[in-house]
């Protein structure tokens, strides 16, 4: 991999890593592609309760491949990443160990997590509906985007972008490839702009009326509010509502931020208590401050912002079976030309 795809953060230590047999029994080494201001608070609290030395090294990609070619002198112990498929991605190239614990699988609910112990998720987020806040709309289903009185009014971002081939996914374990491809077909008839931007420009658009409704992720309304955008984006997000859609034969759509432990861990058993540590009450609340996002273990303090969109109901399709069907998802995108 090339030395610029790697960035490497340390935060609270700094060292080269060494080899596994020099490793201190009180540290561990993280591998994360998580922006590092965002776990800092996390590593910083985890050390000040516990003494363990964490160090991190940050990669923008590449992290399975850097793991895969160190092998069994790999100093890696936990793999932190963005998204489910990510995750699942770990475990097929053989980079992850499998975990028991207790404490983990108490926390996170089954569906949110690898049936096998191969990875865990300890944060999400959902894909909601942003939509005009004058708009005469209290509930949604996901079905209804394709429906021909949204015509020219849904603006959404690229199709092929993992944030909607999880949701496109999503919809293929509920009703599967053809009707998929009809409901892709009938949302990309509805949309009032190119399937392009990012997910805040659907709250742009709508407050410059160039459409009613879009999906989008739940931790950008946050962002956007708190401020941390900047004062234009703060002006966006006063022209939305936010609803939290369902499936009709389920609940709203979710991903994950979450972490594995390394195949090769020299520091399992610190690296397991880490993990568990994550999904303690004081560090669920960190991640629901930090990034706006859920908490993925259940009565944990969520952030105002993201608590007055109501009670979320998480759709019951295990993560592992979700990311299954990115792959065709990705092909229906092409196929009914969604992002042309």
């Amino acid at each position: 991999m090339k030395p610029s795809a790697i960035l490497a953060s340390t935060l609270l230590a700094t060292s080269m890593f060494v080899a596994p047999s020099l490793a201190s029994a009180a540290e561990i080494n993280v591998y994360t592609t998580r922006e590092p201001a965002l776990i800092a608070p996390l590593i910083e609290a985890y050390t000040k309760s516990t003494g363990t030395k964490v160090n991190t090294v940050f990669m923008k990609d590449g992290l399975a491949e850097r793991v895969a070619s160190e092998g069994e002198s790999s100093p890696a112990d936990i793999l932190m990443m963005v998204d489910a498929g990510n995750l699942v991605d770990l475990s097929e190239k053989g980079v992850t160990q499998a975990v028991e614990s207790s404490v983990l699988s108490s926390a996170i609910p089954a569906e949110l997590r690898d049936g096998k112990g191969h990875w865990f998720g300890l944060s999400y987020r959902a894909r909601v509906l942003y939509a005009a806040k004058d708009l005469d709309l209290a509930s949604f289903n996901y079905e209804d985007l394709a429906d021909p009185k949204w015509k020219g009014k849904v603006c959404i971002r690229a199709g092929q972008h993992p944030y909607n081939t999880a949701l496109f996914a999503d919809y293929i374990a509920h009703y599967g490839a053809e009707d998929t491809e009809k409901w892709l077909a009938g949302v990309k008839e509805n949309l009032a702009r190119k399937a392009a931007g990012g997910d805040r420009d659907v709250a742009k658009d709508i407050l410059g009326g160039i459409c009613d409704i879009g999906i989008a992720n739940s931790y950008y309304v946050g962002l956007m509010k708190s401020g941390k955008g900047g004062e234009e984006q703060a002006k966006w997000v006063e022209a939305i509502k936010v609803i939290l859609p369902t499936f009709k034969n389920g609940g709203t759509q979710v991903n994950i931020s979450g972490a594995a432990v390394a195949k090769n861990a020299p520091n399992k058993a610190e690296a397991v208590k880490f993990l568990e540590y994550l999904v303690s009450d004081e560090a669920q609340k960190i991640y629901a401050e930090a990034n706006y996002e859920y908490p993925v273990k259940a009565g944990a303090s969520i952030d105002p912002i993201i608590a007055s969109f109501g009670e979320l109901k998480v759709d019951g399709k295990p993560l592992s079976e979700i990311v299954g069907h990115r792959k065709q998802a990705s092909e229906l995108v092409d196929k009914v030309g969604f992002d042309n």
